[in-house]
């Protein structure tokens, strides 16, 4: 990790805007982080993302769609509803 990168502050798009669907940038890189995984080890259990998809997911710079949303929290082990907030 990079010194100086804050994890608890609200993730947003280049915009300034949350990304759209209630996606938590933020929940999907705690709980990759929780799991000691690295973006890599993350797109490889997920079987079909890469690892610059899960970074620009991360980042806010893509938002996924539903099928890639369920293959992060299959491979993070978490339910869906953890990975989106409501609106």
């Amino acid at each position: 990790m990079r010194p100086g990168v804050d994890l608890y502050r609200p993730i947003r798009c280049p915009t300034g805007y949350p990304s759209a669907a209630g996606l938590s940038e933020l929940a999907i890189r705690s709980a990759r982080l929780r799991r000691d995984l690295t973006q890599e080890q993350l797109a490889e259990k997920s079987g079909r993302l890469d690892r610059n998809a899960i970074t620009h997911i991360e980042n806010g710079h893509m938002t996924p769609i539903l099928d890639h949303l369920l293959l992060i929290a299959a491979a993070l082990d978490v339910p869906l509803s953890a990975l989106v907030r409501d609106s």
